[in-house]
């Protein structure tokens, strides 16, 4: 056997596998990340998409983290072995992350019974989030204290503790690129909680590997009161840490909202910000660790950081607003996703990092301004963790709830500045004056002024204010054009909200804003082009207009789904848009009750009523009710049934949409119909490809094989169409159709379908494209979105910039048959109908050009 050198020799065992822990926390960061974006994505389906929902989760995972770091300390002898404590949470982690696979769908059951809305209905919410989440993330937050256990509490120590927070931090990372670009998008959420449940388990192998090789002996720790008499004022850096948690949480919320518009609210965008997040806490914590291991004043350390942070908050501010939307990026130039990735990350880098990098270094500086030799470095890291934690909650929930929707992103950063620099204040000041004792160490007998802490809070405090006074709003054309404004920017009215507000003499713009909101679950903007055509944007897009294009879906969403039923008296909207397709059945005579479903409030309050000539002022209709809640959560809980339900989400590609696409949603959809009821979708074929095309139809004709395509086409090339299913087989009696659109009580709905093109019945229905049945061939290969692995959202995110609606519709009247048995009427008749259509096995055209051209791509 050979015999160790002696440089090897003179390392303590317990020293020597201190590498070996920042690995294994490395693997603990992945693990946690990979739970946390499956649990939330899971329990969002639970409790529904809202702000609130998402806060409840998001509060109760970061606050499990701080139960475990708080009482780990308190419930866990510290003679046991740090190593072997540690393995044991790691392998409770995975108990509980698989178990969370057959928990939830049974809590799901039980939520649904009891579900209801305001106080009562987030208190279960609440209850729901602690059930499924607490167990976990206690353990989760209760790992680094026991591991912390190992590692005296001198500065080199300290600084350890800081490199097993960088460790699990870069892992976390990892966790979240792993699941959000490979897990989750070829596999399901199944084999994404195995993943986890195994790194955990292989973390615990390990580490009881290592505590078998090392002997721990406790360390005599002093009482924390004696601790803080020798560190008087050492609650500042724990007041000074939480402020850091809240300004971090806060900024991630603010920036991942403005982010998502400038880049495109996908998945994968959602994934390289909180990565490129992540990553800037693990490279500061590693920094800062390392200079804690030889400051001599690191609260002053610390200080200097939060003074950092003031100009590091104002740069991202300032490269969000005034720099990255002017990058000369044109994303209909390449259809790789894999080069917008990186020109994502680029962006996502140049304006978050240099913050996130402070916010990380924060941690391990404020540990070794209160650490101690001799202190509980497991009570000590526990509460360090707990008030960054607290902080971050307080953040998360604060800005996404409050600060954002009252007082908006701009007002929100500025509050960020004022936080980081409060953070520095409070440092600076705790140094301001010394105290001079005498030898008996009775009272001061002498207090002096620190000068130089006098000029560090002058700074702090000039560099708050000016930076604060100086952040720059957002462009409207961001929330209007989203990814394609720096296209559309020589169009764009710049800063003016009104086309009266043109100087006299200068060149008229093509695109004015009227209105921009920023609201509790989104960003909005209505705008105006030259021509006429107003538009509702939502998502950095446009989402519903009155160009003639977009009106001929809308009114074909409403009018044919009110037509297919012989009297329908309740109709559900899903999602309210510009409020033309709801606005469809004001005008059908049997309609009695029409309920409109948004998830953001500014939509039917501001939004419809700028489009009150097209929607015939819908919202205001007495037959009108208005529910704010997210789809699927509302068709989840409600018990009323209905004749019609159209559900109009946003892009298949925005990250969330695809819960509204899932075979679960339409079965919830096909439960609240009424004997005889309809259910239509609408789906766009630009910013698309086949393969995500195929699924989301797939997924729609599995729960409705009797389901219909019809097209709202641009001259046989394709733009978007609706998706149409009934529980029976659809028949169309197309003399009987016709005599109802002549009634006289009937004389609106023909009218309001002449205005966009259809003059009769045989118009309307030459909009056939195929149906489930001719379609199977087609479909045969398609990916069905589930609630258990949300492939649409997966794949229309690669999609986005894919202009292939041509070569989709081509592939779908490919299979085109006349349907004799669905079109009932004389020979005659149906001759009329088929001269009508033009589905000949259309040829492939060139695709349509999705953006930018004379009028933005629009929806509602």
């Amino acid at each position: 056997m050979s015999q160790p050198t002696p440089a090897t020799a003179a390392v303590p065992p317990s020293q020597r596998c201190l590498p070996w822990l920042v690995l294994l926390f490395l693997g603990s960061g992945c693990a946690a990340l990979i739970y946390e974006i499956v649990w939330l994505q899971l329990l969002e389906l639970v409790i529904g998409l809202t702000s609130v929902s998402i806060g409840i989760l998001l509060g109760t995972f970061m606050g499990g983290m701080c139960l475990g770091s708080l009482f780990l300390s308190r419930l866990v002898s510290s003679r046991r072995h740090p190593l072997r404590v540690y393995a044991v949470l790691e392998l409770g982690i995975a108990a509980i992350g698989i178990a969370t696979l057959y928990l939830v769908p049974r809590v799901s059951q039980v939520y649904t019974l009891f579900a209801g809305h305001g106080l009562p209905g987030i208190l279960l919410r609440a209850t729901v989030a602690a059930i499924c989440l607490l167990p976990p993330t206690i353990l989760m937050g209760a790992t680094l204290p026991a591991v912390a256990r190992w590692i005296e509490t001198t500065q080199e120590g300290v600084s350890w503790l800081g490199l097993f927070y960088g460790g699990n931090t870069a892992g976390a990372v990892f966790g979240c690129l792993l699941a959000g670009f490979y897990l989750l998008r070829i596999h399901d959420m199944a084999t994404a909680i195995y993943t986890a449940a195994s790194i955990n388990i292989m973390v615990a192998f390990v580490s009881l590997i290592l505590a078998s090789r090392t002997a721990y002996t406790p360390q005599k720790s002093v009482a924390a009161r004696d601790l803080e008499k020798r560190e008087p004022g050492s609650w500042i850096v724990y007041f000074v840490i939480a402020l850091s948690g809240m300004s971090a949480l806060g900024a991630e919320v603010i920036w991942t909202r403005l982010l998502s518009l400038i880049l495109g609210g996908t998945v994968y965008t959602f994934s390289i910000i909180l990565a490129v997040f992540l990553a800037g806490l693990g490279i500061g914590s590693g920094v800062g660790s390392c200079l804690a291991r030889s400051l001599p004043h690191p609260r002053l350390a610390l200080g200097y950081c939060q003074l950092l942070l003031i100009g590091a908050t104002a740069w991202s501010a300032y490269m969000i607003a005034d720099s990255v939307p002017y990058w000369p990026v044109d994303p209909a130039l390449s259809t790789s996703p894999w080069f917008t990735f990186q020109m994502d990350l680029a962006r996502c880098s140049w304006a978050i990092l240099p913050s996130a990098i402070l916010w990380g270094a924060s941690f391990p500086l404020s540990l070794a301004s209160v650490a101690g030799r001799g202190q509980d470095s497991g009570r000590l890291v526990g509460r360090i963790y707990a008030a960054n934690t607290v902080g971050a909650i307080i953040g998360a929930l604060g800005f996404s709830l409050l600060v954002v929707p009252a007082l908006g992103t701009r007002e929100g950063e500025r509050v960020l500045i004022g936080i980081c620099a409060a953070s520095a204040l409070l440092v600076f000041a705790s140094t301001l004056f010394q105290f001079s004792r005498n030898p008996t160490g009775s009272r001061p007998v002498k207090v002096v002024l620190n000068d130089a802490s006098l000029i560090r809070v002058a700074i702090a405090l000039g560099l708050g204010l000016l930076l604060n006074s100086s952040v720059p709003a957002l462009p409207w054309g961001v929330v209007a054009y989203g990814r394609y404004f720096a296209t559309y920017g020589n169009r764009l009215a710049p800063r003016i909200v009104n086309e009266k507000d043109v100087p006299k003499g200068a060149a008229s713009p093509d695109i004015f804003c009227t209105y921009v909101g920023e609201g509790l679950n989104g960003t909005i903007a209505v705008t105006k082009w030259t021509s006429g055509v107003r538009n509702f944007h939502s998502a950095g897009k446009v989402q519903a207009s009155n160009d003639p294009r977009d009106m001929r879906l809308q009114r074909l969403l409403g009018h044919i789904s009110a037509l297919a039923h012989p009297k329908p008296e309740s109709v559900l909207v899903v999602a309210c848009g510009a409020g033309v397709t709801a606005g469809s059945f004001v005008l059908h005579p049997d309609t009695k009750r029409i309920v409109i479903c948004d998830i953001e409030a500014l939509v039917p309050k501001y939004v419809a009523p700028m489009f009150a000539k097209e929607n015939y002022g819908v919202v205001n209709d007495p037959r009108t009710q208005v529910v704010l809640d997210d789809g699927r959560h509302f068709i989840r809980t409600t018990r009323e049934k209905f004749d019609v339900i159209t559900s109009d989400p946003i892009d298949p590609w925005v990250k969330g949409c695809a819960a509204l696409n899932t075979v679960e949603y339409y079965e919830m959809c096909r439960q609240h119909l009424k004997p005889g009821g309809v259910m239509s979708l609408w789906i766009p074929l630009y910013e698309s490809d086949p393969v995500a095309t195929k699924s989301l139809i797939a997924t729609f004709f599995k729960v409705f094989p009797c389901g219909i395509i019809w097209s709202n086409d641009s001259a046989g090339e394709g733009y978007d169409a609706v998706l149409f299913g009934q529980v029976e087989p659809t028949r169309f009696d197309l003399e009987g159709l016709q005599q109802r659109l002549d009634r006289p009580d009937h004389a609106l709905v023909k009218a309001s379908l002449a205005e966009v093109g259809f003059k009769s019945a045989l118009d309307l229905l030459a909009t056939y494209a195929g149906q489930a049945a001719d379609l199977k061939e087609w479909a045969r290969d398609a990916q069905i979105n589930t609630d258990a692995n949300m492939r649409l959202q997966y794949l229309a995110g690669m999609a986005l910039n894919s202009s292939m609606g041509a070569e989709i519709l081509d592939g779908i009247t490919h299979y085109y048959k006349f349907p004799d048995t669905m079109f009932l009427g004389s020979a005659e008749r149906k001759e009329q109908l088929k001269s009508r259509q033009h589905w000949k096995g259309a040829s492939l055209k060139q695709p349509l050009k999705n953006q930018p051209a004379s009028a933005p791509v629009a929806r509602d």
